[in-house]
This record gives C-alpha cells, sequence and structure tokens, in this order.
C-alpha cells in the first residue's frame, strides 16, 4: 500500500515521532497507519509523546568554542542518574555543534536545523525514546567576537560560564580565573556603568526604607539618610558588578586588580543547570502506588 508524503505527516502528529521514524514505520507497515503507529509504540519511540509534560529539572550546561564563535547551552532531563550519563553528554555535545555551525535565533529555530539525517527536534525525540526520559533544549548564547572567549564548567554541568575578552595582551590563566570568579561569585554586569538607572533607584529605595524602619535613625532628616545610602551602595556595586567584586582567591585585590591592563572583559553568560525550573517532589511510596494505580486502569 502506497503511502504520501502527508500520511507521514499525520502520523508525526499522531505519534510525536521524527519524521524518518515516521517514513520507516510506514514503509515497513506497507503504508498502513495503525500497524505504523504500532510498531513505533513497539520500537519505544512513540512513548517520547507522553513524556513531554513531565517536568525536565535536571540536564547538563555544555560549551563549546570554534574560532570566533563559542556557544553556551542548557539541555534538561528529568533525573540527575540521566544528566550524569555518556549518553546524555553526547547529546549536548551533539546540539551544541549545531549550535555553533548554524547560528539559530532561538530555540524553535534549532529545533528546525539539520542534525545528521532529520532535524535538532527529531534527533531530541528519538533520544527521549531511548534514554526514557523528556529532554528538553532550554536555552542557549553564541558570542562571535574576534577577541578571545574562555569558558568554564563546573561540577559536570551543574554551572556554566563563557566570557568574552576584548583587547587581549596575554594572561589566558587571569582570563579562567575570571570565568571562575563569575561561577562561584555570580556577577549580574560587569561594570558599574551596566547597571540600569531603574536598578539602582530601586535599590537605593529598599536601602532607604530600611534605613528609616531602624529606630536608630528616627531622627535623622530623609537627606541625611539619603546620603548614607549613597555609601551604601558600594557594596552594592561590590556585590553585583564584576570588575568590583574582591576576587575569590585573593580577597585582599579586586577582580579589575588581578585584570589590569592584560585585557578587557566584554560581556559574559552564567547559566546554572535548572535554575528557575520548578523541580518534582515525590516519594518513593507515592510514585509507586501511582505506577501501580495506572497499571491498573
Amino acid at each position: 500500500m502506497a503511502f504520501t508524503a502527508k500520511d507521514v505527516m499525520t502520523l508525526r502528529e499522531k505519534s510525536g515521532a521524527g519524521m524518518l521514524e515516521c517514513k520507516k514505520a510506514l514503509t515497513d507497515a506497507n503504508g498502513d497507519m495503525d500497524k505504523a503507529a504500532e510498531l513505533l509504540r513497539e520500537r519505544g519511540i512513540a512513548k517520547a509523546v507522553k513524556k513531554e509534560g513531565r517536568i525536565a529539572a535536571e540536564g547538563v550546561v555544555g560549551a563549546y568554542v570554534s574560532g570566533g564563535c563559542g556557544v553556551l547551552l542548557e539541555i534538561n532531563c528529568e533525573s540527575d542518574f540521566v544528566s550524569r550519563g555518556e549518553k546524555f553528554h553526547a547529546i549536548v555535545d551533539e546540539v551544541i555543534k549545531v549550535v555553533a555551525e548554524n547560528k539559530p535565533a532561538d530555540v524553535d529555530a534549532l529545533n528546525e536545523c539539520k542534525l545528521g539525517d532529520g532535524t535538532v527536534k527529531d534527533f531530541i525525540t528519538s533520544q527521549t525514546a531511548i534514554i526514557g526520559e523528556k529532554i528538553s533544549i532550554r536555552r542557549f548564547v553564541i558570542f562571535e567576537t574576534n577577541g578571545k572567549i574562555e569558558t568554564y564548567i563546573h561540577m559536570g554541568g551543574k554551572v556554566g560560564v563563557m566570557v568574552e575578552a576584548a583587547n587581549f595582551n596575554g594572561g589566558e590563566d587571569v582570563l579562567h580565573d575570571v570565568a571562575l570568579q563569575i561561577a562561584a561569585a555570580k556577577p549580574s554586569y560587569v561594570t558599574e556603568a551596566e547597571v540600569p538607572a531603574e536598578v539602582l533607584a530601586k535599590e537605593k529605595e529598599i536601602m532607604l526604607v530600611q534605613m528609616q524602619n531602624d529606630p536608630k535613625n528616627a531622627n535623622k532628616p530623609v537627606n541625611i539618610l539619603e546620603k548614607i545610602v549613597a555609601g551604601k551602595m558600594g557594596k552594592f556595586y561590590q556585590d553585583n558588578c564584576l570588575m568590583d567584586q574582591l576576587f575569590v582567591k585573593d580577597d585582599s585585590v579586586k577582580v579589575k586588580d588581578i585584570i589590569g591592563s592584560k585585557f578587557t572583559v566584554a560581556r559574559f553568560a552564567r547559566f546554572e543547570m535548572g535554575e528557575g525550573i520548578e523541580k518534582k517532589s515525590e516519594n518513593l511510596q507515592d510514585e509507586v502506588a501511582k505506577q501501580i494505580n495506572a497499571a491498573k486502569k
């Protein structure tokens, strides 16, 4: 029985499997849609669809540099066990190279990029079936530069950092230390000048309210309190601006002191795996009970 491209698309929408898997299943089933769907289930591919609603709160942050292009990428899965496996890390390695080669605008565009004989989306769907957990590409950032790019991956992919250095005059070890600094100290900006005015205004407002609520400041006029707040902003810059932070390896100096004239930090990106994702919280007894009840239905 012959089948058309429309049949392949229909089976793909129905099963969630990749185009190639659907085409092969229809070929093996002689164009019989129901039989093809059954083959996909037998091959473990269709089950990937059922996993789409699950929470993928574990995963890995990977880094890749080729020439003047650097990529930081986060891909999530469901369990820490899977995230530590060689197969999952191989998935990250495959996808991150596609990002570097194609430079897609966002995750949706990345999913449509070619990978092997299909697309990135097809690849992720097939790997979800093989590994048995939901896999999802969460985010990535691309740096293209004539300068130097340094990356640092901490704890096997729990934290990833990418730094771009301009006007580089040597100091590879120092640039690596800067990447470590970003991983450990979590700055939000490179310099004070990058802090948005609205962020500063909000921070000053919070400090002023805190001081007004302190009984020790009950008799101090607002203008005096505002001057005190202005003096306290140094601590805010020290906590949030990379150049003003105390160096994690020697807190007697600041980051800007160890860099000197070796280079200028143009920008950086820091990904912490799973930040902002609500993790699944379920004890073993509840999980077993749920599986037993599901099996009875």
